[in-house]
């Protein structure tokens, strides 16, 4: 009795989980369906019926979509995107390194406040890093945005492989200094090369960041030519009079590099999530 009761509970909570899984990814599915469908439809359809298959699918939002500045702005946020995100991983993991192997007055101070930078909002920080911008004449150049990029995202990118390269056996480590091997011939042969996961994982969220950020690129980026795909799709609203095929394709050619992205760094993922929530021996 006690089993089938047991049995009974499994399966429950199993159809729950179940329905839960299925509710979730329903939601992050039927915009996602909304969006592509959309693109193919014209704007009286779209009205019509927005859940809708399409009945005469065309690419005349894509066209209007592609015209423009559209291919510069694509071009902008993947050079912005790139940039920022290799000197993140270069820049944190290095950083890194230094926080979880080399002992210093301050160390988890310093770590500390680092970290408590993760909570402080970008908009808070628009004004100084204005007025900087405007010292330096850097305003609408692609620069200032990657810089203020990289460090949005050290903080984060930092805590994170601190917590991994602490994870990483002593055995291993003490082996290549026996060896002769210097800290940085360490860092660079065996700590990185274990390091595939998080460093992907890294990776994947910050482009996923950048790669979305409008409101730091919509002010510093004020030259039509500098704008990012975000901004520059925003603008579509009054340039086309929210013609909403047009605003759905430019979405959909810029949800597409994301897409790529993560199919490409899935199999990273999850490892990298978990990696550092355990102490090897």
């Amino acid at each position: 009795m006690r089993k089938s009761r047991g049995v009974r509970r499994s399966r429950v909570e199993a159809l729950f989980r179940y329905l839960l899984l299925s509710f979730v990814a329903l939601t992050a599915l039927v915009p996602a369906y909304i969006m592509f469908s959309g693109s193919f439809k014209s704007q009286g359809e779209f009205l019509n019926s927005p859940f809708g298959v399409p009945d005469a699918p065309s690419v005349a939002g894509y066209q209007s979509a592609w015209t423009d500045n559209f291919p510069n702005w694509l071009l902008n946020s993947f050079l912005i995107v790139a940039g920022a995100v290799v000197l993140t991983e270069i820049l944190a993991a290095l950083a890194a390194w230094g926080f979880a192997r080399f002992p210093f007055q301050g160390r988890e101070t310093v770590l500390g406040v680092m970290v408590s930078l993760m909570v402080v909002p970008p908009v808070v920080l628009l004004i100084p890093l204005f007025q900087l911008g405007v010292q330096f004449s850097l305003i609408s150049t692609l620069r200032i945005v990657i810089l203020i990029y990289v460090g949005l995202m050290l903080p984060f990118s930092i805590y994170m492989l601190t917590n991994y390269f602490k994870s990483i056996p002593e055995s291993i480590l003490e082996s290549a200094s026996i060896d002769g091997a210097s800290s940085f011939r360490t860092f660079r042969s065996i700590v990185l090369p274990l390091s595939g996961a998080p460093l992907a994982t890294l990776a994947v969220v910050n482009l996923l960041w950048a790669w979305n950020e409008l409101l730091l690129a919509l002010v510093f980026l004020q030259s039509n030519e500098k704008k990012t795909l975000m901004v520059g799709i925003t603008g579509f609203q009054s340039r086309y009079s929210l013609d909403i095929p047009t605003v759905m394709a430019g979405m959909s050619i810029a949800t597409l590099p994301l897409v790529i992205a993560y199919l490409f760094g899935q199999r990273f993922f999850i490892a990298g999530l978990t990696a550092g929530s355990t102490k090897g021996e």
